[in-house]
């Protein structure tokens, strides 16, 4: 492999590396974020469709 290759190697594993060992600190050193996340509800739209029928029913 040439120099060029193995710089390009070098420079790719080592990005990796550093993301890797960055996530594993934020995990680590995080410890309440499960508590500051916040719920979200997913509406579905199955309310709407009731309503929907509900005043068709109606008329």
């Amino acid at each position: 492999m040439t120099i060029g290759g193995w710089i390009c190697m070098l420079c790719a594993v080592g990005c990796v590396t550093s993301l890797f060992l960055w996530c594993c600190y934020k995990v680590i050193t995080t410890s309440d974020a499960a508590e500051t996340q916040e719920v979200v509800e997913i509406a579905d739209g199955s309310e709407r469709v009731s309503e929907e029928m509900a005043g068709s029913a109606r008329a």
